[in-house]
């Protein structure tokens, strides 16, 4: 019995959990990891993301203001246009541990 009540006290909480696995859902949307993708690359603009992807403006634009919502783009305002970015560089590493780990064996 106390080894269980030892793994359960090391458990992140039930709420962490929950906001990994919302974190996780956000890469679960291949348009998402798409847009994600391209991000990885370069910063873009709406429509060149539009273009890389083959998608319109409008459907790309619903996807980053989820992908901003969970904090994994951000935008920078250039003019009259906004410029995304990957948020921070645990976006990068969580885009290439999951691409090494899907390639493995390939």
């Amino acid at each position: 019995m106390e080894e269980k009540t030892d793994i359960r006290e090391k458990l992140p909480s039930d709420e962490t959990l929950y906001e990994l696995a919302n974190l996780f859902k956000m890469f679960g949307d291949p348009t998402r990891a798409k847009i994600l993708s391209c991000l990885q690359i370069k910063d873009l603009y709406v429509g060149e993301i539009a273009e890389a992807i083959g998608m319109s403006d409008s459907a790309v634009s619903h996807h980053l203001r989820v992908l901003r919502g969970a904090k994994l783009v951000k935008g920078t305002k250039e003019g009259k246009e906004v410029k995304y970015s990957l948020d921070d560089d645990h976006v990068t590493k969580i885009m290439e541990y999951g691409l090494t780990h899907v390639n493995e064996g390939k």
